[in-house]
């Protein structure tokens, strides 16, 4: 079973390769970090990371030609497992409102990526360090995984889904943050599992295991 990690030239894919070899050492996975969409086309599974803007990553997939229909291709009609993280997850909305842009997403969880503003105005904008994950819906990338384990955040936006039963986990920061989406055979995570520790490693095994 080969698992691509797709690289976009969105963030340092290091940490993440790194934390999908490690359990990959368990499931006989081989890991892959690619930007062919050859390699992608034939990929078991499918890991899309994002740091930084939406609107820049969504553009900065476009500049790889045939990449995202390669993507959409594997995951939409041939059902592979997919994993979204951090801005790979949010890419997977409808639409980002980011700093001034409406930048229109995959389409796969039908929302919108808009700006979280919390109640209590001492809380420090963008989001950043280790939060408590509440686990709103039972699923077998989540398994083992409990409320108040720790995970890692970086972002100012999350991805708020039309359909509230798409949001499988949050976190509250002066109000609930999108944590966990998914359906079928997708999945994404606003936090970073590769910086996550335990819980993160885990959902990362869960993941390389996961059969839709």
């Amino acid at each position: 079973m080969t698992c691509v990690i797709v690289d976009y030239n969105s963030g340092n894919l290091r940490s993440a390769a790194k934390s999908f070899e490690r359990m990959a050492a368990e499931t006989g996975d081989k890991i892959i970090v690619s930007s062919d969409p050859e390699t992608v086309a034939k990929a078991d599974r499918i890991v899309l990371p994002g740091v930084g803007a939406f609107k820049d990553c969504r553009d900065g997939l476009g500049h790889y030609d045939g990449l995202f229909d390669a993507i959409e291709q594997r995951v939409v009609r041939e059902g592979a497992p997919f994993l979204g993280i951090c801005v790979g997850m949010q890419l997977m909305a409808s639409l980002g409102r980011e700093h001034g842009h409406e930048t229109k997403g995959f389409g796969w969880i039908p929302g919108e990526v808009v700006e979280f503003k919390p109640d209590d105005p001492t809380l420090k904008i963008p989001h950043m360090g280790w939060n408590d994950l509440v686990i709103d819906q039972p699923h077998p990338v989540l398994e083992g995984l409990n409320h108040g384990d720790h995970t890692y955040f970086v972002h100012s936006y999350h991805l708020v889904p039309e359909d509230p039963s798409q949001v499988l986990a949050h976190a509250n920061y002066g109000g609930k943050i999108t944590a966990v989406v998914g359906r079928d055979n997708m999945i994404g995570t606003q936090f970073h599992p590769e910086k996550s520790q335990t819980a993160g490693l885990r959902l990362i095994g869960n993941f390389l295991r996961w059969k839709p």
